[in-house]
């Protein structure tokens, strides 16, 4: 493969999703000891979603407890239960712009300020006719990785 414009740092979310997210809760703050640092809340999305998060500072990992706002509209944020995983991009727009030049799908949407603030977009599960490389069922969140953590990336990798 060509040398990549951008390189992945690593986890920065997972995202898992339940008709009622009181029960995540129980599991992931009240068993595991997770902390709720916010919680965001969008129509158009459907969803209803505490973050909690594991670790801290510059590397450290949200964990999204996510419900549908109604359990019958799409997009469908429990089902599935993990619904997706989001990586740290040290150059997002670099990133899109050589996986779409490869045929990977994106969804609808393209870049856009995601729920904690950074610039987000998502590789598609699903390849199409168009774009045939999608997730492999899997959604994924490219998640542009703010100045402290693509240095504390790099000190950590020795770079």
């Amino acid at each position: 493969m060509p040398d990549r414009p951008f390189r992945v740092l690593g986890v920065q979310q997972i995202a898992v999703g339940s008709r009622d997210k009181n029960a995540l809760r129980c599991l992931w703050v009240d068993l595991l000891g997770l902390a709720v640092e916010g919680s965001f809340r969008s129509e158009t999305e459907n969803v209803d979603e505490d973050i909690a998060v594991a670790g801290a500072g510059p590397l450290r990992v949200e964990v999204d407890l996510m419900q549908p706002i109604d359990p019958e509209a799409r997009p469908r944020v429990h089902e599935p239960a993990l619904n997706h995983v989001g990586l740290w991009i040290d150059d997002l727009r670099a990133a899109v712009a050589f996986l779409e030049a490869r045929g990977v799908r994106f969804t609808p949407g393209g870049i856009r300020r995601g729920a904690a603030g950074h610039d987000v977009c998502f590789i598609h599960p699903k390849g199409s006719e168009a774009a045939p490389i999608g997730g492999a069922g899997v959604l994924i969140e490219l998640v542009q990785a703010p100045p402290e953590v693509v240095r504390a990336h790099r000190e950590a990798a020795g770079r």
